[in-house]
């Protein structure tokens, strides 16, 4: 059993039009959500094997806050440079190459591709957007990455900071 849950960075700041998108940092409500979203992430799932996010800051820092959360190193982020600005199709070439000795892994990216690739995944759950902080989640019943893409994906839950149980 494989376990990937899709994390779409928190809010970030637009206040210095002077920032390169790429160097954008999060702004109050981003690192709060961040926060919030990574407690509600461990009543779900006690333990992620592999996190791994785009380098770009907002997205580094989200992945950081969920990392220190689950009690691990920031310097045990994988950073893949080709989920910032990724298409959906980036994801399918990403998933392949994860490590098999992991069941369960975060994948920390950006709009438009992250809902993109989300809503090829199941039939049942779609979004037109995913959210700033939006956690989606499936598990298929494989023993290898290379096996996802063709398998059944079971929808396991979707979150976002503004979702009120």
């Amino acid at each position: 059993m494989k376990s990937l849950i899709f994390i779409r960075h928190a809010k970030s700041s637009w206040d210095d039009a002077a920032v390169a998108d790429f160097d954008r940092p999060l702004n109050k409500r981003g690192t709060n959500d961040a926060d919030v979203m990574a407690k509600r992430l461990i009543k779900r799932i006690d333990k992620i094997d592999a996190f791994i996010s785009s380098p770009a800051l907002r997205a580094k820092t989200t992945a950081e806050k969920f990392i220190t959360a689950y009690g691990k190193n920031k310097n045990d982020i994988i950073f893949d440079r080709g989920l910032y600005h990724s298409s959906e199709f980036y994801f399918g070439e990403l998933i392949n190459k994860i490590d098999d000795s992991f069941n369960t892994v975060a994948i920390f990216s950006h709009n438009p591709g992250i809902t993109d690739f989300v809503n090829t995944l199941t039939a049942s759950i779609t979004t037109d957007n995913m959210p700033t902080c939006g956690i989606f989640a499936v598990k298929a019943t494989i023993d290898s990455w290379k096996e996802f893409a063709k398998a059944k994906k079971d929808f396991q839950f979707y979150d976002y900071p503004k979702l009120v149980d």
